[in-house]
């Protein structure tokens, strides 16, 4: 791993020397793509320096030992010893994360669809719940979001939501959301004060663009209709809903949200580009058993990964029993202390594999 970390290091070197190259800062394309490595690379040099020195002192220290000398001075040297050889162990793990292999759609934007499951209307205003913490989290990153689809309840609730959010590394921090969520409540309309429970589904898709994800307009049939809300009134009579479905997968996909037929298509294609690229992905994973996500990240929807508990004030995360008793913080977008948890999970999980 240290041979490596030094080759990388004169690598880093090199890039640095180019990114003052005249020519290179003209080369718009060229200058934006080393720039991209260079930030890359930054945190596990940063690490691997830090390394180095705990190292040097190590060696220092054993040396100063060796030679003999005043009792205090050895006492100093068995001390730095003792913390540098704790400082190197550190680090050596702290760099075996930092080196595991990147997801490639870390950086990417994503594409959230929400919807309500077992409890009827209860499971519809809950995912009215869940997309207002996904969004006040967004929204406290500064990323941008946009509905892209919605069928809402008359009560306030979403039957089904879909939204895209973008921002810098949307989906390294939402990918794990996707699975079954339980919410346990007394509803508004419970006159009794019994707990009900609840759930909905949510995926967590990674947006895919025309150039990633090539579709043969051929594969696709388009129909348009009148778009209906709330209770089935019609919000217009002209035919502006559009039902795209992908023929090759039977994969539909509606969208009704706007007055214009050709912003409801552009939505609606967004949404299905996610899709199909999700299950090439999906596809690749299980013929790759051994790059297949680990199991915190599989995003299996039919998982029930988490129970939000209010009279308990409780989130419970299933998959790596992460109890937090701060549900309405979390409701409200604070949900870093949740991801961070995830993450270091899968971070743990693909180092075991990695070092089985």
């Amino acid at each position: 791993m240290f041979e490596k970390l030094a080759v990388m290091e004169e690598k880093y070197e090199d890039i640095s020397a180019k990114l003052s190259d005249p020519d290179i800062v003209n080369d718009n394309k060229l200058y934006t793509q080393l720039m991209r490595e260079y930030k890359n690379m930054t945190p596990i040099i940063e690490k691997y320096r830090e390394y180095v020195r705990a190292l040097r002192a190590f060696e220092e220290a054993k040396e100063l030992l060796a030679d003999g000398g005043d009792k205090e001075l050895k006492e100093m040297a068995q001390e730095e010893l003792e913390e540098s050889k704790e400082a190197m162990e550190s680090l050596t793990q702290e760099l075996k994360v930092l080196l595991l292999p990147k997801d490639p759609n870390d950086d990417k934007n994503v594409i959230i669809e929400i919807r309500g499951g077992a409890g009827g209307e209860e499971a519809s205003l809950f995912a009215n719940s869940l997309y207002r913490m996904y969004t006040m989290y967004a929204e406290a990153r500064g990323w941008k979001q946009e509905i892209l689809s919605a069928n809402p309840t008359e009560l306030g609730g979403f039957k089904e939501i879909s939204f895209s959010v973008e921002g810098d590394g949307a989906y390294s921090r939402l990918k794990y959301e996707s699975g079954v969520h339980r919410v346990q409540r007394v509803p508004e309309t419970e006159s009794q004060g019994r707990i009900h429970t609840s759930t909905v589904t949510v995926a967590v898709l990674v947006e895919a663009d025309e150039v990633e994800l090539e579709i043969n307009p051929t594969d696709l049939k388009i129909d348009y209709f009148r778009a209906s809300g709330a209770g089935g009134q019609h919000i217009n009579k002209t035919e502006s809903a559009v039902r795209i479905t992908y023929l090759p997968t039977n994969v539909v996909v509606e969208c009704q949200d706007e007055r214009s037929q050709h912003k409801n298509k552009d939505k609606a294609m967004k949404i299905l580009r996610s899709r199909i690229y999700e299950a090439m992905q999906e596809e690749q994973d299980a013929k790759i058993a051994s790059e297949r996500k680990m199991q915190v990240g599989t995003g299996d929807r039919s998982e029930r990964i988490r129970t939000y508990n209010y009279p308990q004030g409780r989130l419970t995360d299933h998959r790596i029993g992460l109890t937090i008793y701060r549900l309405e913080d979390i409701l409200n977008g604070n949900l870093d202390e949740v991801f961070d948890a995830l993450a270091t999970a899968d971070q743990a999980a693909k180092l075991a594999a990695q070092e089985a």
